[in-house]
């Protein structure tokens, strides 16, 4: 049996499954204080998706949940050019040492 929800706002039905995912998902987040990447990896499904659930899909079913998942989302964005800066580093220092022992 699959339970439906009627959102009159957007003109769309969603399971009651996709529903029980989006705050989920919301909750994941919050308590993790994690990224849209990890809570995609965690649920088992696309970051494309996790992000669509929390940006848009979240606002009409719990505003406060939303608010909160708002804001975490603002600080992963501003910070996502420092941790993409630190994993270049990392991945070049990395190679340049494979070839310094290679060059052995």
């Amino acid at each position: 049996i699959i339970f439906v929800i009627s959102c009159s706002k957007r003109g769309f039905l969603m399971r009651n499954d996709t529903y029980a995912r989006i705050i989920n998902e919301a909750k994941f987040i919050i308590l993790n204080c994690s990224t849209v990447r990890e809570t995609a990896k965690a649920f088992g499904v696309s970051k494309s998706t996790v992000h669509k659930d929390l940006s848009e899909k979240l606002f009409f079913y719990d505003r406060s949940l939303y608010k909160q998942v708002r804001y975490l989302l603002d600080i992963n964005l501003q910070e996502r050019h420092l941790r993409g800066g630190e994993a270049t580093k990392q991945k070049y220092k990395k190679k340049k040492l494979f070839n310094v022992i290679g060059s052995d």
